[in-house]
């Protein structure tokens, strides 16, 4: 949010709780960004209120994601951002291995993986197409968490990117629909 509003750009900030504002209280304060809050089912804003909506580790954190897909779209004018972890990979397997990637972060919640199919059809349902789609990461977000360095991160994912599988298959993936 930080980096759009110094690109220029208008930037309001919705968190589901009034306490979402204190990461970026000096932006607010400055006037710099806007921040609202309340639920994220039923956004108050008015249709196609803004140009773009940005939605950042929350749609896999969203038992009713359909819903979440709805009210982005319904309030965005041209393309909406999300992120979400695909269904497949060693992701597969991790509500198997759920409790360990807790103990070894502390404050893991529970999140729901996608196929593209399944993320694209909502967005259709909407009338909204997918234009592009980017994997993040090769390896387990837990070893990037853990780290806690963007160094190690580049360093780690490094060899997968610049073969070209990151960008394939990566996850979480960033993908932007536009409006039809």
């Amino acid at each position: 949010a930080g980096l759009l509003a110094r690109e220029g750009h208008a930037v309001t900030v919705f968190g589901s709780d009034p306490i979402c504002a204190r990461r970026i209280e000096p932006l607010i304060a400055a006037g710099k960004i806007a921040f609202a809050d309340g639920d994220v089912l039923a956004l108050p804003f008015r249709d196609q209120q803004f140009d773009t909506v940005v939605s950042v580790r929350l749609l896999p954190h969203c038992i009713q994601w359909p819903s979440l897909v709805g009210e982005m779209c319904r309030v965005a004018r041209r393309r909406v951002i999300v992120d979400y972890p695909l269904d497949s990979g060693l992701n597969r397997v991790a509500p198997f291995l759920f409790a360990a990637k807790k103990r070894m972060e502390g404050n893991t919640r529970t999140w729901l993986n996608f196929s593209h199919a399944q993320v694209a059809a909502e967005f259709e349902r909407r009338s909204f197409r997918l234009v592009r789609r980017v994997g993040q990461f090769i390896m387990p977000m837990v070893l990037h968490r853990i780290a806690g360095s963007s160094i190690f991160s580049r360093m780690i994912e490094a060899p997968a990117r610049a073969a070209g599988l990151t960008r394939r298959f990566g996850t979480p993936v960033i993908a932007a629909f536009d409006r039809a």
